[in-house]
């Protein structure tokens, strides 16, 4: 007999259009919207399937560093392309690197002062890739949380067990962690550096000192951390450079850098596990030509003198609406989600793109405008945004979110 509700009942068709209503029910149904843009204004489809008309500013990617219309990475996109085609053909270990794969990895890994590092087709497939790899039976994987999804679903997959500490405490982490060792588990911890939504740092000190002591591994995501702060010690040394650590930083290419794919620096053995064990790296297709060309040419703007004249104008910015935040990820914490949907419209009709995040992505009870800030946001647009936000009474209080 087929019991009520499951799919057979009433058939495939059926079921989904049952979890579609439900979804719709809870006030959290999504759909793209149609934005044609290069850089943060451009236009907006305001009605679903209409075509864009609207024009916004949008205060809502993660283009940090406004390096995806970046001129050089442009350039760079068109002669990979026209050297080696749309696409890398197949896998790495099927098919073979190109050369512009390998160079990317060497100065990937010169950046982040590790002796290698593997690239990935995004970065959520380089921490599925680590978490998998680096999490067999016998491990016990801890991680924070409000990390984010990919590292969730990495731990899932993974056949390590896993236990999550309080967001940020480091107490709740120490606990974790003393368990773990006294029942003999090899340990990693994983965290963000820069967190999603929050836009909050990990006390990164705390958790070194924490791995060392365990003998733990540390697994970093530093997708959304720009300016690298959180990364040094009061003395402006490398935390992750401490001597005995045993660490992976995950990264991405497609906020800072402006183009597409994740990528994992560490040591070179590291490196050489990942490439023979990790099947997100094994079993998909490699980054495409124009991709990877792209990012390694905003590479070398990041790490220039332009790079560090982008940064200041982004902190100039985050200064400029949330004073001493650490990251341009800013929260305004509204609560309900459909107040947050409401404020989110309210801002569209002045012409601004700030999107409403809604659980399942943020817990219930702490929906949100989530604003991301870019070095590419004129201050004429930033200025608009912080009129705009103060109009409403949704301006951020320094340090701090509005609840």
């Amino acid at each position: 007999m087929t019991a009520p509700g499951s799919p057979d009942a009433g058939g495939w068709a059926t079921w989904i259009d049952d979890q579609c209503r439900l979804i719709d029910a809870a006030g959290q149904w999504r759909a793209p919207r149609a934005f044609d843009a290069a850089g943060p204004e451009g236009l907006l489809a305001v009605v679903a399937g209409q075509a864009p008309d609207t024009p916004v500013v949008s205060f809502a990617s993660n283009d940090y560093l406004g390096l995806s219309q970046h001129p050089d990475a442009i350039a760079a996109a068109i002669d990979a392309t026209q050297r080696w085609g749309t696409g890398a053909g197949a896998a790495r270990l099927v098919v073979g690197a190109r050369s512009l794969h390998q160079e990317l990895e060497h100065e990937l890994a010169a950046w982040r002062g590790t002796e290698a590092a593997l690239l990935f087709p995004t970065g959520f497939a380089a921490n599925l890739g680590v978490l998998t790899t680096f999490g067999p039976p016998g491990v016990r994987i801890i991680s924070d949380e409000l990390n984010h999804a990919s590292i969730i679903d990495g731990a899932r997959l993974a056949r390590a067990s896993v236990s999550v500490y309080r967001h940020g405490d480091v107490a709740d982490l120490a606990l974790g962690l003393a368990a773990a060792t006294a029942e003999g588990s090899r340990t990693i911890v994983v965290t963000d550096t820069v967190f999603s939504m929050d836009g909050d740092a990990a006390p990164l000190g705390d958790i070194v000192e924490l791995c060392l002591r365990h003998r733990s591994m540390l697994v970093v995501d530093e997708a959304h951390d720009v300016f690298g702060d959180v990364l040094r010690d009061p003395a402006g040394a490398d935390l992750l450079h401490t001597e005995g650590l045993d660490v992976l930083r995950v990264g991405t290419l497609s906020k800072t850098l402006g183009s597409l794919g994740g990528f994992v620096a560490g040591s070179t053995r590291a490196v050489e596990l990942l490439v023979n064990r990790a099947r997100s790296f094994i079993f998909t297709t490699a980054s495409t030509p124009a991709d990877t060309a792209a990012a390694r040419a905003n590479l070398a703007v990041a790490r220039g003198a332009e790079g560090d004249a982008r940064k200041a104008t982004l902190r100039a910015h985050i200064e400029r609406l949330c004073p001493g935040h650490p990251s341009p990820i800013i929260p305004v914490i509204v609560g309900d989600e459909r107040d947050a949907v409401a404020a989110s419209a309210a801002l569209l009709a002045r012409g601004l793109l700030v999107p409403a995040i809604r659980p399942p992505t943020v817990a219930p009870g702490t929906s949100r405008l989530r604003i991301a800030l870019s070095a590419a946001h004129t201050d004429a647009q930033v200025d608009h945004l912080v009129d705009a936000l103060t109009d409403l009474a949704l301006l951020p209080r320094h340090g701090a979110t509005i609840a």
